[in-house]
């Protein structure tokens, strides 16, 4: 009966150390994709910035327009 409790002992020391091994690499994996993911939210945050102003230069043309067509209108009835 002896031989049985030590050798389940041991297996049950290795699978101890396996498993370190293992939540060590899944640590190291999520610690990885962590910096991953503030990285795309730096870039994404950037990208937000470019789009916004984008639209802001669209929004401007669009009033420009807008200001040049109302003053057509209104001069080509005027005169």
């Amino acid at each position: 009966m002896m031989p049985r409790e030590k050798w389940t002992d041991e297996r049950l020391g290795d699978l101890q150390a396996e498993m370190r091994a293992g939540f060590t690499r899944v640590e190291g994996e999520i610690k990885r994709l962590d910096s991953e993911i503030k990285r795309l939210d730096g870039n994404l945050s950037e990208l937000g910035r470019e789009i916004n102003a984008r639209f802001e230069g669209l929004y401007r043309t669009l009033q420009a327009g807008m200001v040049a067509v109302i003053l057509a209108l209104i001069g080509s009835n005027a005169f």
